[in-house]
């Protein structure tokens, strides 16, 4: 019996879908702040520790989703390292399969 090899379109499927529950992910945490109030702005394809920006007369939030999972230490040491003014929130939104709301972390 022979193990399943993945081609590099199955490869290449399955990371699209990945970075498209990602994007779908973002635009929900996003969505909820717009609801109460917030502007929002998403850094696509970013490098650094936000996937969005929240903001409005009183504060600012800079934001991480994450889908099925919480950052890794390595990751999470960047995000509390990362600098913002000192009125922002630094938050952590974490999508779980099948959930409405996702879970929250302030860092």
């Amino acid at each position: 019996m022979t193990g399943f090899v993945a081609s590099s379109q199955t490869r290449m499927t399955s990371h699209m879908n990945a970075k498209a529950k990602g994007t779908r992910n973002e635009h929900r945490s996003m969505a909820l702040y717009e609801t109460l109030g917030y502007s929002t702005i998403r850094s696509a394809a970013s490098l650094g520790p936000w996937d969005w920006i929240a903001w409005n007369k009183h504060e600012i939030v800079f934001g991480q989703t994450k889908t099925g999972r919480w950052p890794g230490i390595p990751e999470m040491e960047i995000i509390q390292e990362a600098m913002v003014p000192p009125h922002a929130r630094k938050v952590v939104h974490r999508w779980m399969p099948g959930k409405h709301k996702p879970d929250v972390r302030e860092v």
